[in-house]
């Protein structure tokens, strides 16, 4: 049996050819490829060259100022349209198929419903065929397939973990009064003739000079008119002593109070005496009233009490690896610095883990000994298992893939959308959860938890094998420690796209690009060429290009051919 072993310069050329059923032959396979290579260097001519009206197949210059004349006139086209769509082949086409489709009754499709569940439930009722000599033929169960789940990018983290926390504190303002008595006397620095001591007597003492008054007058003068002191004394200064002297009387004893206000920071001493706190803010809780009775006294301060706020970090060793680690199933493919700095505080760490192999969608069956027959004559079918049906399914995926997926305005195929999602570095919140991780019923829910809608889309992309993983970098850090990275990958329209992206880059090599740059880009078609399809694994898609040729559509047909070999019989009388 021939091995099909597919390649993209193949599949290149293949569009440009008819199919057929000795295309799967070495010599049509041989012819197909060298005609792809002679017409290679043709299409990249055509690609590298700048188009004109001259070189444009079927392009008629008049027909195109018609157009340009029914662009500025809407109402025209309209009219030209309607007038044109009557004698219009497709029209009429379309129009007659209305007429002619072929129409079916809701019982018609609930017995063909019907008889499908019958024979999923009892096929082999449905498949021992039979043999030319009347007796039953025997049906083997198709080999179990190769084909794998996939496997699923799963990242953990190691390294410093700075751990935030926040503290508050009130600090009250302390008003304390105190009451004291204050005697009072009089000197004077001219001696104690007018009766006062000297003023250096209240020396070394408790005393302080409060204020001062005239001293008596030494010279009077009297003009006539007016008597005035033509020599005054000294000023006599006043005294006040917390305790009496007693040398002297005192004039005059009092009793003063005085305030003495204190913040009382008892309460925050543990905040900032720690190094690893920052004060962050701190505000007035406690204002009015402004103007206090405090042991008698009236005491009058704009705040009363503050509220402070403290920053606190700590640092730590942590990795929260040992959930990966202990499947045991998961293998180790790289350490990443997370900051790219250099000691390196946080690493990422990149594993490749299987999914979890899919429910068994039931043995299926291949029967030798069928017959069937036409007109009396019957012929014995031997069918046997084709085992590379799934290759041949994946490469004529993969070339229309390459027809729809064609991006002209640069040329490339396979070209995929940035998306990226956030995840705490060893935090509870996780947006990134995506393939190989249950999906999360819900989109508000994730959202509650702090996941944007775009998040949560590329969560349930990735599950369904849509994007690849490019990298991820950090995108909040503290002290060149990383506290969030961004996890960035590249989607794909189908599971077959990502494949032949992530398997491509690895055989050209096309490395991605780093997480922060990388665009997406599609294949240029050089590169695709360059691909061989052959050395890549496509077990995780298998079971898809397989499903329309699942057991029960089969049963279907062999029911089918059962029925016109009795209705033979019974016309003939046999």
């Amino acid at each position: 049996m021939t091995i099909f072993r597919p390649t993209a310069a193949l599949l290149l050329a293949i569009c440009a050819l008819p199919m057929n059923a000795s295309a799967q032959q070495q010599t049509a396979r041989d012819d197909g490829k060298a005609f792809g290579e002679a017409l290679r260097g043709e299409a990249q001519e055509a690609a590298r060259t700048q188009p004109d009206t001259d070189s444009l197949p079927n392009y008629d210059r008049n027909a195109v100022r018609g157009l340009e004349r029914l662009a500025d006139n809407p109402d025209q086209i309209e009219t030209s349209a309607g007038s044109a769509r009557t004698s219009h082949e497709g029209y009429r086409a379309m129009r007659d198929s209305m007429g002619s489709r072929a129409q079916f009754s809701p019982s018609e499709i609930e017995d063909v419903i019907a008889r499908s569940q019958a024979i999923g439930e009892s096929p082999l009722d449905y498949t021992s065929g039979m043999s030319i000599s009347g007796g039953q033929g025997s049906c083997v169960p198709l080999p179990p397939g190769s084909s794998s789940a996939g496997t699923y990018t799963a990242t953990c983290n190691t390294g410093t973990r700075i751990d935030q926390s926040s503290g508050q504190c009130a600090v009250p303002l302390i008003a304390t009064v105190t009451q004291r008595q204050q005697w009072h006397y009089l000197c004077n620095d001219t001696g104690a003739s007018f009766g006062y001591p000297w003023c250096s007597a209240f020396d070394g003492a408790s005393c302080r000079i409060t204020g001062y008054r005239p001293g008596p007058c030494l010279q009077w003068y009297d003009n006539g008119f007016n008597r005035f002191c033509s020599e005054p004394g000294d000023p006599i200064a006043e005294i006040a002593c917390a305790a009496p002297d007693p040398r002297y009387s005192p004039y005059a004893v009092t009793t003063d109070s005085s305030v003495d206000t204190a913040p009382d920071e008892s309460q925050c001493s543990a905040l900032s005496g720690n190094a690893d706190c920052s004060l962050e803010s701190e505000i007035c809780t406690d204002a009015d009233p402004k103007t206090r009775i405090v042991d008698g006294a009236s005491v009058t301060r704009d705040c009363w009490e503050w509220q402070r706020s403290y920053s606190c970090t700590s640092r730590s060793a942590a990795s929260d690896c040992s959930e990966i680690e202990d499947q045991g199933t998961c293998r180790f493919v790289r350490e990443e610095c997370l900051t790219g700095e250099e000691p390196c505080e946080t690493w990422e760490r990149i594993y490749e883990c299987p999914l979890p192999a899919s429910e068994d969608a039931g043995t299926q069956y291949v029967c030798d000994g069928d017959v069937y027959c036409i007109d009396g004559s019957c012929e014995t079918i031997e069918r046997t298992a084709n085992d590379e049906f799934k290759d041949a399914a994946v490469a004529l995926q993969a070339m229309n893939e390459a027809r729809g997926q064609f991006d002209p305005a640069t040329l490339t195929l396979f070209r995929g959308t940035r998306n990226t999602c956030s995840s705490k570095v060893f935090g509870v919140l996780n947006c990134c959860k995506g393939k190989g991780f249950p999906l999360i019923p819900g989109i508000s829910l994730l959202v509650a938890l702090g996941c944007d809608r775009e998040e949560v889309l590329l969560h349930e992309r990735d599950a369904q094998g849509l994007c690849a993983y490019v990298g991820s970098y950090c995108s909040d850090k503290f002290l060149g420690v990383c506290l969030t990275k961004r996890k960035a990958y590249c989607c794909f329209e189908s599971k077959l796209s990502r494949i032949l992206q992530e398997q491509g880059r690895r055989q050209l090599p096309k490395p991605w690009d780093q997480p922060k740059e990388e665009t997406c880009q599609g294949f240029t078609l050089d590169e695709f060429a360059q691909l061989d399809l052959s050395r890549m694994d496509f077990s995780e898609v298998y079971a898809e290009f397989t499903e329309a040729a699942r057991l029960p559509d089969e049963l279907e047909t062999s029911v089918l051919i059962q029925q016109k070999i009795e209705n033979y019989y019974a016309r003939n009388g046999q």
